[in-house]
């Protein structure tokens, strides 16, 4: 699936075996963007530890990753949880610093709530102000107010504060949407 943003065409590739380590190339990068809020580090050999809890996302027929391309190669991912569920997962979701605000994560989202309609459920952390104002935005732009916040603790991390999660339902979204 081709979308279009203000700047150049986004690709969203169903990732596959021979895409996995592009993915998990860029897993390291979204880490690292995290590292602030979850005060993580690299280990010795210079890596953050993504360890098991990505590697579904290839192998679990509920959940997947997108790549994202553009005309220069990947600008991003994004993980769902939830394909046979009632609910879906926005489980991670980057795009690189140097198309941020250009429209790429923009269309890449909207293009994943199409691709899987239904309820959705996007976490983020209010500390994260650009991932706060993103999905906010999106979440207006996807279905105007017809969506939901609220804050919930983050599982095994009592020393972090509430997770934010938006709710939308994506079969609702609204016909003047951007089609990406």
């Amino acid at each position: 699936m081709t979308v279009v943003t203000s700047s150049s065409p986004v690709h969203l590739e169903l990732a596959t075996a021979q895409s996995r380590p592009v993915v998990e190339n860029l897993l390291q990068l979204y880490i690292h963007d995290l590292s602030q809020f979850r005060m993580s580090r690299p280990d010795e050999a210079g890596r953050f530890n993504h360890d098991e809890r990505y590697a579904v996302f290839f192998s679990d027929s509920d959940r997947c990753a997108y790549l994202f391309r553009d005309e220069s190669g990947p600008v991003g991912f994004g993980l769902i949880r939830g394909l046979n569920a009632s609910r879906r997962l926005m489980a991670g979701f980057f795009v690189v610093r140097g198309v941020r605000r250009h429209g790429v994560g923009h269309d890449a989202a909207l293009a994943m709530l199409r691709r899987h309609p239904g309820v959705w459920e996007i976490p983020f952390q209010e500390e994260n102000a650009g991932a706060a104002r993103f999905w906010r935005e999106l979440a207006g732009l996807a279905v105007g107010s017809k969506w939901t916040e609220d804050h919930r603790p983050v599982p095994t991390k009592p020393d972090i504060p509430d997770d934010v999660w938006i709710t939308l339902d994506s079969s609702e979204m609204l016909s003047d949407a951007p089609t990406p």
